[in-house]
């Protein structure tokens, strides 16, 4: 029955995600994110912004995790993988940090868009699968993301990879509330409209 097969497909997919999730988690400690955070916060103390850039599907995770950290203390903006290097690095000014994510590290569109930042003053968090990647190298600061498997019998398409980088970098954002002291009110008072609008007179 086809039934049967999804069901040993999606078994096969969740195991291999859980274990590769394990793997992370022993990886992340106290000092996991200490680059990160230190560089996003100096920045912040000169004024300086966070933006977030990807090429393809890690570029739709720039977008979920810009808005994430915006809102939770850490104002952030998406920047466009390619359109950087047409102009769009414009909005990236010397002291600024980019979050930079790509599980290889080694896509050649990010390559020139890191190139141009980096030219510009930008400091580079990279997050990969990749620690001996060109990203890696190139970044001031790296945060792993990495599996083995992606969770499906061609392990090519990106799903326990992408999964990974928006498990990593949710902790980021966590590090950095905490950091900030994030309080119940002010994060209402962000959200004013939908559930969590509703919400404001239990604050």
């Amino acid at each position: 029955m086809l039934s049967e097969r999804y069901d040993k497909e999606l078994e096969y997919f969740l195991n291999a995600s859980l274990n590769e999730f394990e793997k992370i988690q022993r990886k992340i400690g106290s000092s996991f994110y200490e680059d990160a955070v230190n560089l996003i916060v100096d920045a912040e103390k000169n004024r300086c912004h966070v933006h977030v850039t990807g090429i393809g599907k890690p570029g739709h995770v720039a977008g979920y995790i810009a808005s994430l950290l915006s809102s939770t203390g850490t104002p952030a903006y998406v920047l466009h993988g390619t359109e950087a290097v047409h102009g769009s690095s414009g909005q990236v000014v010397s002291g600024d940090v980019v979050i930079a994510i790509s599980n290889s590290g080694e896509t050649e569109e990010l390559k020139a868009t890191i190139q141009t930042l980096k030219n510009n003053g930008a400091k580079i968090i990279a997050v990969s699968g990749n620690p001996d990647s060109w990203l890696a190298k190139n970044g001031d600061a790296f945060l792993f993301a990495g599996v083995g498997e992606e969770g499906d019998s061609l392990n090519m398409a990106p799903r326990a990879s992408i999964i990974a980088e928006i498990l990593v970098l949710q902790g980021l954002s966590l590090v950095l509330q905490s950091f900030k002291k994030l309080s119940h009110q002010q994060y209402i008072k962000w959200h004013p409209s939908g559930s969590l609008g509703k919400r404001k007179d239990e604050s």
